[in-house]
């Protein structure tokens, strides 16, 4: 990953990237959440998930690929 984050700004600044960055890519978020989670020092990986909800850039790519996933289950 990237240098040690220092300040709450920092980290929230680098989990956002992250995680625009793998929803953009195709990535899967899920799989990858457990080690942002602990790159963050987050003790449950849900702490980590409310960044999803935080930010609207966020909660629309992941509702994007929530309606992808529907779609394709029909």
């Amino acid at each position: 990953m990237a240098l040690p984050i220092r300040t709450a700004r920092e980290f929230t600044t680098f989990a956002v990237k992250a995680l625009l960055d793998w929803y953009r890519a195709g990535v899967d978020v899920d799989h990858r959440m457990s080690e942002l989670s602990t790159y963050l020092g987050h003790a449950h990986v849900g702490d980590t998930y409310w960044y999803l909800s935080a930010l609207p850039d966020l909660l629309e790519e992941a509702k994007h690929r929530l309606d992808a996933r529907w779609e394709a289950s029909r």
